[in-house]
C-alpha cells in the first residue's frame, strides 16, 4: 500500500517486498509465549528488556534478571534498576495505543534511573554526538532547532501508519524503518536506542496483535550487534546527509535474522 509520508522513506518498500521471504507470516502465527511467564512475569518482556539493555552496554544476563524477576532473588539495585525500568516500560506499552504521549512517557520510565528527571520524556535542547569508544565522532545527530519539527513530521507519519491498512510484509517494512528514522534523528538525551526498538515492537503490536511481543528481536539486534551498527551507520555520518538508499540491510534484519521466531 502507497501512503504518502513526510519523513519515513517509501522508496525502498517495492525492492522490500519483492525479496520479502512470505514464509516468516507463518513462523509469527506460530509464536506463543513461554511456559516460564505467570501473571506477574513475563519471560519474553523480560528477554527484550535484558537484551535491549545489553546492546547499551548494561552487564545483565538473562538467567540473573529471570531469578530476579520470577523467583525474588535478589541482586545489588544497581545491576537490575535500569532492566527494570524498561522492563516496566514495555509493559505499559503492552497496555496502550501508541503515539506521541505514550511514546513520551515510555521514556520516562525507561531513563528513570539513566537521566534527570527534567529530561526524561522531553526532546532535547543540546546537541547530539555518537561517539566511539576511542573518542571519534561517528555520528552527527538533527541538530537542536530541528529535533521538534522533525519529531513531528515523525508523529504524523505515524499516526498514518497506524490508521493505514497494511500487509503483514509492510507492517514489517514500516516497523523497521521507525526505528531507524528514530535513532537518526535521536531526540532525547539518551535512551534513544532502548526507545527505538520499544517503538518497532510496538508498532507491529499494534498492526499484528498481541503475538508481536513474542517477537526476540532484542535478542537477534545484540547476538549481532555489530551488524545492527553497521547497518545503522551505512545511511551517513551527519543526519543532515543522510542517504535511506542505504537501508535495506538494516529492514532486512527484522524478518531476516530469526526476528520473528521464537
Amino acid at each position: 500500500m502507497q501512503i504518502k509520508l513526510n519523513i519515513i522513506p517509501t522508496n525502498l518498500l517495492k525492492q522490500y517486498l519483492a525479496a520479502f521471504d512470505l514464509s516468516i507470516k507463518q513462523d509469527f502465527e506460530n509464536l506463543n509465549d513461554s511456559e516460564l511467564s505467570i501473571d506477574t512475569f513475563s519471560f519474553y518482556t523480560s528477554v527484550s528488556a535484558v537484551f535491549s539493555s545489553k546492546i547499551e552496554g548494561e552487564p545483565i544476563e538473562l538467567d540473573s534478571y529471570i531469578k530476579h524477576k520470577r523467583f525474588d532473588i535478589e541482586y545489588l539495585p544497581d545491576y537490575t534498576r535500569k532492566i527494570d525500568d524498561l522492563y516496566d516500560a514495555y509493559l505499559f506499552a503492552q497496555k496502550n495505543v501508541l503515539n506521541q504521549k505514550n511514546i513520551e512517557s515510555v521514556h520516562s520510565q525507561l531513563t528513570k534511573h539513566i537521566l534527570k528527571k527534567l529530561k526524561q520524556g522531553k526532546m532535547r535542547v543540546s546537541n547530539m554526538f555518537v561517539i566511539t569508544k576511542d573518542g571519534k565522532i561517528e555520528y552527527v545527530a538533527a541538530t537542536p532547532d530541528k529535533v521538534e519539527s522533525e519529531m513531528q513530521r515523525f508523529y504524523t507519519d505515524l499516526d498514518l501508519l497506524i490508521k493505514a491498512d497494511l500487509s503483514f510484509e509492510e507492517t514489517l517494512f514500516y516497523a523497521s524503518m521507525l526505528h531507524l528514522v528514530f535513532v537518526k534523528i535521536h531526540p532525547f538525551d539518551d535512551g534513544n536506542g532502548r526507545t527505538a526498538r520499544l517503538l518497532e515492537k510496538w508498532f507491529i503490536a499494534q498492526k499484528l496483535g498481541s503475538k508481536a511481543w513474542f517477537v526476540q528481536s532484542e535478542k537477534n539486534y545484540y547476538d549481532n550487534h555489530q551488524t545492527y551498527y553497521n547497518n545503522i551507520r551505512r545511511l551517513g555520518l551527519d543526519y543532515e546527509e543522510l542517504n535511506y538508499d542505504e537501508a535495506m540491510p538494516f529492514l532486512q534484519m527484522l524478518p531476516k535474522d530469526l526476528g520473528c521466531k521464537g
